[in-house]
């Protein structure tokens, strides 16, 4: 699939709000909820491939693919022929009461792809956060267990028990205790944070066998802990990734206490690390894994996949009205097809090598880069004050993805400092190199300022 050829302005301003755009935002803060976050003021019109187009004709590369969403790019044809001729035929029977034949079918397909070996049980919701939510009540009636673990920096979603799990910004918790209760936050392995005085393996490990040397000794039962969720690569927490010997000690202490080990690939998964799962990098397998975002190009919908043995409850334990909607199933199995046909794991690896090797030097070259880190298309670029101290520069980091946008290139910021690359898998290396031109332009300027 191609895209149309976008020149990247190459100065401040090159690209402004234009009155429609600037209507829309009027309009939209009158009516819509101020929860919602808003970095800067692009109102979309269409988009295609990774070119999106605002409502004054203005075009940028999306390199935040709707979070992480839009995984074959924005309306790829074959997606919104599968969408087209299912919302022909039926829109909604609700497969909570009847059955769809789609349903299994997508099923088989993840049961093929899925991180750990069969045989499995699907559960279809409609996002991240559902899926979220199947996995924790799921995890609690199969081990007949309350206790759920979690890490500081992790983000689950913003349903009472995701939310409950979620520890990423106090904002997201502000004013809504009490949550669910019996869930433990634990340290997550940020090898950058820890400082250069830290061996990466050994700080990993020691943050993992915090749970058995301190936490099971001192305030947890083993036998009482159902679950532990993780991330294999934190989203909302700054793009960072989780070694491989702190997922190898975690599914050694859950097989050594009968817990079940649940990954959290709602915005890792569905090829995004050149893998069908980030969880793949570290050849360990879950127990279950969750996923949405870019499993269906933009669609609805939440997919949990556990080991048959585990979605053990019966019929009324859990169910939701729209989840597995026939539309959005075929836009999954229409991902699926368009991921496999046009190489899309091997263009995640390759695309993102690109642009990797491109930056590794960037702390090196911008005094306000502390670190470059990623897999495939999941890659963070960490903001600081000063190298030395780590000091985080949340308004520097959010000044350069304003900077960026002016540029006609749409980044968007995850964790306190980090600007989170996450382009559509179909991105070329040509799209690659003018978005990273873009960033390194909006970093420079951002450094001379201070």
């Amino acid at each position: 699939m191609t895209t149309k050829t976008l020149t990247v302005g190459p100065k401040l301003n090159a690209v402004v709000p234009g009155p429609n755009a600037k209507q829309v935002v009027a309009a939209d803060a009158k009516y819509i909820s101020p929860s919602y976050t808003r970095s800067y003021p692009l109102v979309a019109k269409r988009g295609r491939g990774v070119v999106i187009e605002d409502v004054d004709g203005n075009e940028f590369f999306d390199f935040s693919a709707g979070i992480a969403v839009t995984s074959t790019g924005h309306c790829h044809p074959e997606v919104v022929t599968a969408i087209q001729e299912q919302a022909g035929e039926l829109i909604h029977m609700s497969g909570t009461d009847f059955y769809y034949e789609s349903m299994v079918t997508l099923a088989e397909r993840l049961s093929k792809i899925a991180p750990m070996a069969g045989p499995h049980k699907i559960y279809y919701g409609n996002s991240g956060t559902e899926a979220i939510e199947c996995a924790l009540k799921l995890a609690r009636y199969h081990t007949k267990r309350q206790q759920i673990i979690a890490f500081y920096g992790a983000f689950h979603g913003r349903t009472m028990g995701a939310l409950s799990l979620t520890a990423s910004k106090p904002q997201q918790k502000r004013r809504f205790a009490p949550l669910v209760p019996g869930v433990t936050h634990v340290p997550y392995p940020d090898a950058y944070r820890a400082g250069a005085l830290h061996d990466p393996d050994k700080y990993a490990l020691s943050c993992a066998r915090f749970i058995e040397e301190k936490l099971f000794k001192t305030t947890l039962a083993p036998e009482e802990v159902a679950a532990i969720f993780v991330e294999p690569i934190q989203g909302e927490g700054g793009y960072v990734v989780a070694p491989t010997v702190f997922m190898q000690e975690l599914r050694r202490i859950c097989n050594s206490h009968g817990i079940l080990l649940v990954a959290d690939e709602v915005q890792s998964g569905v090829g995004r690390t050149g893998k069908w799962w980030a969880i793949e990098h570290t050849g360990v397998e879950p127990d279950i894994v969750c996923s949405a975002k870019g499993i269906a190009s933009g669609m609805p919908l939440g997919v949990v996949i556990s080991r048959a043995d585990v979605m053990d409850w019966v019929p009324g334990s859990h169910a939701s009205t729209f989840g597995g909607n026939p539309v959005c199933i075929a836009a999954a199995l229409a991902t699926l097809d368009v991921i496999e046909k046009e190489g899309l794991l091997g263009n995640a690896n390759n695309v993102g090598d690109r642009m990797l090797n491109r930056m590794a030097d960037w702390p090196r070259k911008h005094k306000i880069v502390g670190d470059v880190r990623g897999r495939g298309l999941m890659i963070g670029v960490e903001i600081v004050r000063n190298q030395e101290t780590r000091e985080q520069a949340h308004e520097q980091r959010d000044r350069i993805v304003e900077l960026a946008f002016e540029r006609g290139v749409l980044f968007l910021g995850c964790g306190p400092n980090t600007v989170r690359i996450s382009p559509p898998l179909v991105v070329s290396e040509d799209e690659a190199d003018a978005a990273i031109d873009a960033l390194e332009e909006s970093i420079t300027i951002v450094e001379r300022s201070i």
